[in-house]
This record gives C-alpha cells, sequence and structure tokens, in this order.
C-alpha cells in the first residue's frame, strides 16, 4: 500500500472493532507499560487507541510506507496526540533502537506481509529485550472454500478492491504451527500462541513492567 489511493482506501475501511479489540488485549498484558513500539502501524489507528486505553504511555509507530504514515500523522494531529505518537519509516526487521528499548512490542497484521518471518521475529526479540509482546495477524484457512467464506462474511458490503486485499492477505498469512516454528527459530522465548478469533493468532508474552 505504497500510494495514497491504496493508503486511503485501506483507512477508510471500518476495521474499528478489531482494532478496539487489540488494544484492550494490550491493557490486559501489560497494564503498566509506558514504552510501546508499534510494527506496521500503518495508519496510526491502533497507537491512537493504545493512546486510549494506556493514558500515560508512548508509543512509537513504525511503517515502511510513506501514503500510510503521512495518513497516520494526520490521524494523529487530529486526535491531539503528537506529543505521545512518534511516527517512523523503519524496516521492522531492521529495527534501529538498542537491546531492550521498549516495554512492550506490539504488531497487528504485519508478519503476513514480511517474507522473513525468522528474521522479523528475531528483530522484535532484540529489541523487546525479554520485555512484552503482543503480535496478532490473520490466519491462512485450511483450503480457498474456507478463504472465500471469510471474504464473504467479513468484507461483505466493502469495495471489490478492498475485498481483493483481504482475500490476498489471508492466502498470505501464516498458520499458528508456522508461527510457532519461526518463533522457536529465532529463539523468541516465553511466548504463547494460539487462535484468538476464527481468523486471526495472537503471539503474546506478559512485560516485565
Amino acid at each position: 500500500m505504497d500510494g495514497p489511493d491504496e493508503a486511503l482506501a485501506y483507512d477508510t475501511m471500518d476495521h474499528s472493532v478489531v482494532n478496539r479489540a487489540f488494544a484492550d488485549a494490550v491493557l490486559a498484558l501489560f497494564p503498566a507499560a509506558r514504552a510501546l513500539l508499534d510494527l506496521g502501524a500503518g495508519t496510526a489507528r491502533i497507537p491512537l487507541e493504545l493512546c486510549r486505553v494506556l493514558p500515560a504511555a508512548t508509543v512509537t509507530a513504525t511503517d515502511l510506507s510513506p501514503a500510510m504514515l503521512a495518513l497516520g500523522a494526520a490521524n494523529v494531529a487530529a486526535a491531539g496526540l503528537t506529543p505521545r505518537v512518534a511516527l517512523a519509516i523503519v524496516d521492522a526487521c531492521e529495527l534501529p533502537w538498542p537491546a531492550g528499548a521498549f516495554d512492550a512490542v506490539v504488531s497487528n497484521s504485519l508478519v503476513h506481509h514480511v517474507p522473513d518471518t525468522v528474521r522479523l521475529f528475531r528483530s522484535i526479540a532484540r529489541v523487546s529485550g525479554g520485555g512484552g509482546l503482543l503480535v496478532r495477524d490473520l490466519c491462512r484457512p485450511a483450503d480457498a472454500d474456507a478463504v472465500e467464506a471469510l471474504v464473504a462474511q467479513y468484507t461483505r458490503g466493502e469495495s471489490a478492491s478492498a475485498q481483493e486485499l483481504f482475500r490476498a492477505s489471508l492466502h498470505a498469512a501464516l498458520t499458528v504451527d508456522e508461527v510457532l516454528d519461526a518463533a522457536r527459530a529465532a529463539g523468541l522465548d516465553g511466548v504463547s500462541v494460539a487462535m484468538s478469533s476464527d481468523r486471526h493468532w495472537t503471539l503474546s508474552r506478559p512485560a516485565r513492567v
């Protein structure tokens, strides 16, 4: 989603229920976290939700798409949260921050965009320094019929391009077993991975604070 039209199409899709559920899960898992890193933050809708549930926290929000982050900056400014949300164009597999720089690292729907999951998880392991983790993404269905059933259920009424985006994401997603294998290969210790909805898996680890 490098272009402004694609970014705007994504931002106008209604992800509010999923975003609120993600922020509530962060609050439940590490309520005392103060410095959070959100990887693949896109148009910054989840960082805004994180600021809502964790009023004392700051969020560093990253993405590789300038178009997505440009909309994110506008969304953050409109919410009056510019002092609490820092946006950065950063490759999640090559994070520039020192080891253990964040109380918690979170990510929603990034993993299926990254070709090398092990490399991504190694990067996350380093900057989290054994701290909190909440990584959530789509789970690849068993077959094409299952993909189409989810597309029909969750993108009914959306544009054809939005439906195709969701379909492609489901095909590109990992299974729970594949996520577990990548976490082990990356040395990502103390994590659990489980289905958290009919279409999402969640990798998690409690924070140190």
